[in-house]
């Protein structure tokens, strides 16, 4: 699991400098100045979560059920938090709308949370 983890936190990383890149550089003519702010905000939380895959998959001390837990909460938080992100801020550009859906994102946000919350709760069950 801990190399599938760091696989997967890798492969975000990765990810992230690259939409990075392409927002800066490759939307800044075609998007808003807020639409670029936004997807920006969508970068920047998926490369905090691939950072915290990385960290998790190599020194936490999680056992496995609760490294599972963490690892499926911050993908399914990535994927609706930050992908809702990309879809609603470049929306002019893709035709894609998924405004009438924009409950997404927050729902994605409360799982990255949770995964935090899994593993505050799992060092102070660990410190008793």
């Amino acid at each position: 699991m801990k190399r599938k983890i760091l696989i997967t936190g890798s492969i975000l990383g990765l990810m992230a400098v690259i939409l990075g890149a392409f927002g800066a550089h490759g939307l800044k003519d075609s998007l808003s100045a807020e639409a670029i702010n936004s997807f920006e905000t969508g970068v920047r939380y998926q490369m905090y979560h691939s950072f915290l895959l990385l960290i998790a998959g190599s020194f936490l001390p999680l056992n496995s059920k609760a490294l599972k837990t963490v690892f499926y909460l911050i993908i399914s938080g990535i994927l609706l938090f930050s992908g809702s992100i990309y879809l609603l801020s470049t929306r002019p550009l893709t035709g894609i709308d998924i405004s009438p859906m924009g409950w997404i994102t927050p729902i994605g946000g409360a799982l990255l949370i949770s995964a935090w919350i899994c593993i505050c709760y799992n060092f102070i069950k660990s410190a008793k």
